[in-house]
């Protein structure tokens, strides 16, 4: 009996090891995570993916984070990469183990594949902000119990919101404005729930209790009632109640206003004549035209296809410049007008903090770059008187801005195109083994080119800044030399922008994002060097920022880990590496007095530069030369 039992249990423990076997997690595997990245580049990685390919992992690919183990991809963070086009299924969603989904500013459309979310059970942050996505969320979505962090802000998402995020018990994050939502508002009862936003969408009806004591900027721009807002539902009842008395009496008055407006228009007419009335209408449905052409042109653009040629017409004679057309600065030889603009051909090369960007192709082959404005908060006057400052800052390390249009519903920006992109996609947009390092020599340079520009504003007077420096805001000619640009615009942003647009960047002062100061520009400047020595992008979701970062490095006596390995590879610069990276420290420091000015900031790295210009024989290095390869 004894034996028998011994041998039962000797079976049961082998089919208990089998079946432990049999039904373990499946192994991770890199390779499969490697095609469905390349799936993905193939559909929207254009130009500016440039992974290599050769690689046999994409650990080291930019905006690519693996397990500690290099076994499976955890993390996808690919922001403000110029990315366009759909997102395909059966991509992504073979990421199983993706716990981070970043793809924000970018210009992606469409709807979410359906399959999307359906194996991404561990993903805790997911942030597609300020895209042209469209249609519903996936219900693929709700069944993530891990969810940290939602932000689908800035996009054109429709259909009712679900009240599915209730499944999503862990949520602390859910951002959805400024999209196409409609319908009411579901009771989204979750305790972790601290940041929510559905403002400016089609929403109607009572604010459930469980979201009423959220700020009350977080339902603007909707057609809703009840705290924390001041209407109340139940005044809107009373509204509807109306006495008998009372409708006939708002029936009797309207009815009067009628005749009264019919007799002055035909007084008007009488005296006027009926035709010359006429013409004045014809040319006012024809400026009309022009505007909603406009409209049609960028938006189809930007939400429909990166390229696009659009033929509606308006008249001429509207467009000509003048109040109503484009208004250009200086005799540079431009002849075009604003509908040559909307013949061109485009190209969305991002959204921006303060608009979508396009490169555009006149039919004569002149290429200029529009930016289409958001969320301008001036009137005309005050606008134009704007726009008259910006255009009469000239200095070689500027993209000059050297026209624009107005009208209320629509403002846009013309500037000379810079080939090569930005600072910002160069230093991030391939970190694989096949890529042309970023030499010392070139990154001194970019710091020089972008400080002496910026130097330059400031120089304009104690009131002038730029408020908005970054590295996608550094745009580089073929000879990589820095152009800064977007200079001046964060003055004319509305008052529903946030300072948490250029995270990473904005000093801790800063909480209006219209009021913007030198010192802070020095801080944000600072940001900019620090990514140029490290590598890595100051804009995180989660963790310290990139100052905060390198200060807890430095501090622990392991200077050498900060700076990016491909310029551990050249000699002999250590010292000014060091040096330069002081004085980011310094332009960082948390109080505003503790920065030095621009000025300073200049002449210390000019310092810098000519010390990098020789080599330790004392021969000159052409940096020019030097520089990668496109």
């Amino acid at each position: 009996m004894r034996q028998f039992s011994h041998h039962h249990h000797l079976l049961l423990h082998t089919a208990i090891l089998l079946l432990l076997f049999l039904i373990r997690p499946s192994t991770p595997d890199i390779a499969s995570d490697r095609d469905a990245l390349l799936a993905l580049r193939a559909a929207v990685g254009g130009r500016v993916l440039l992974w290599n390919l050769s690689s046999p992992t994409p650990c080291s690919w930019a905006g690519i984070t693996c397990s500690p183990d290099n076994s499976s991809v955890m993390e996808l963070r690919l922001p403000g990469m110029g990315l366009s086009g759909t997102l395909p299924a059966n991509t992504i969603s073979n990421l199983t183990n993706l716990q981070t989904l970043s793809l924000r500013y970018n210009a992606l459309s469409g709807p979410l594949p359906t399959d999307l979310f359906s194996s991404l059970l561990l993903l805790r942050s997911l942030y597609l902000h300020q895209n042209f996505f469209s249609g519903e969320i996936p219900d693929s979505l709700f069944s993530i119990k891990s969810l940290v962090r939602v932000n689908l802000a800035e996009n054109n998402f429709s259909g009712p919101i679900s009240s599915g995020f209730n499944n999503l018990t862990r949520l602390g994050t859910l951002y959805l404005q400024e999209n196409h939502f409609s319908g009411s508002i579901p009771d989204v009862d979750l305790p972790s729930l601290v940041q929510f936003n559905v403002s400016y969408n089609n929403l109607t009806g009572k604010i459930p209790k469980s979201l009423s004591r959220k700020p009350k900027s977080s339902f603007l721009g909707n057609s809703l009632c009840g705290d924390p807002l001041d209407n109340s539902c139940d005044s809107e009842k009373h509204k509807r109640k109306l006495s008998g008395a009372a409708i006939a009496g708002i029936v009797v008055g309207s009815v009067l206003g009628l005749v009264l407006i019919l007799l002055l228009v035909f007084c008007l007419r009488r005296k006027s004549g009926t035709k010359g009335v006429g013409q004045k209408e014809e040319g006012a449905s024809k400026e009309k035209e022009v505007e909603v052409s406009m409209e049609r042109t960028i938006e189809s653009r930007g939400k429909d296809s990166t390229r696009a040629r659009v033929k509606e017409k308006g008249e001429v004679n509207v467009i000509n410049a003048g109040k109503r057309g484009l208004v250009f600065f200086g005799n540079i030889g431009w002849n075009f007008d604003l509908e040559d603009l909307l013949r061109a051909s485009a190209e969305v090369l991002g959204k921006g903090t303060f608009g979508t960007a396009y490169k555009a192709v006149l039919e004569t082959g002149l290429t200029v770059a529009v930016k289409r404005l958001r969320d301008v908060n001036m009137g005309e006057k005050e606008f134009r008187e704007k726009m008259e400052e910006i255009g009469k800052l000239n200095h070689e390390n500027l993209v000059p801005l050297r026209a624009y249009y107005y009208n209320r519903d629509e403002q846009l920006l013309v500037y000379d195109y810079v080939p090569m992109g930005s600072l910002s996609t160069l230093l991030h947009g391939n970190k694989g083994a096949g890529r042309t390092p970023l030499n010392w020599e070139t990154r001194v340079a970019i710091a020089l080119g972008a400080a002496q520009g910026v130097s330059f504003l400031h120089s304009q007077g104690p009131k002038i800044s730029h408020g908005s420096i970054k590295s996608s805001n550094i745009l580089l000619t073929r000879s990589y030399e820095a152009r800064v640009s977007d200079f001046g615009l964060a003055q004319l942003a509305g008052p529903n922008s946030t300072p948490n647009r250029v995270p990473g960047y904005r000093a801790p002062e800063v909480t209006d994002p219209c009021k913007v100061s030198q010192k802070a520009d020095v801080y944000s400047f600072g940001v900019l060097i620090l990514e140029l020595l490290t590598g890595k992008a100051p804009i995180h979701e989660e963790g310290p920022n990139l100052p905060r970062w390198v200060e807890s490095v430095v501090k622990d006596e392991c200077t050498a880990e900060v700076f990016d390995l491909e310029l551990l590879r050249y000699q002999n610069i250590e010292e000014n590496m060091v040096r330069l990276l002081q004085l980011a420290v310094d332009c960082a420091a948390q109080y505003p007095d503790k920065r030095p000015s621009m000025a300073e900031v200049t002449s210390k790295i000019e310092e810098i530069y000519r010390s990098s210009l020789h080599d330790p024989s004392g021969d000159i290095v052409n940096v020019v030369s030097a520089s990668p390869t496109p």
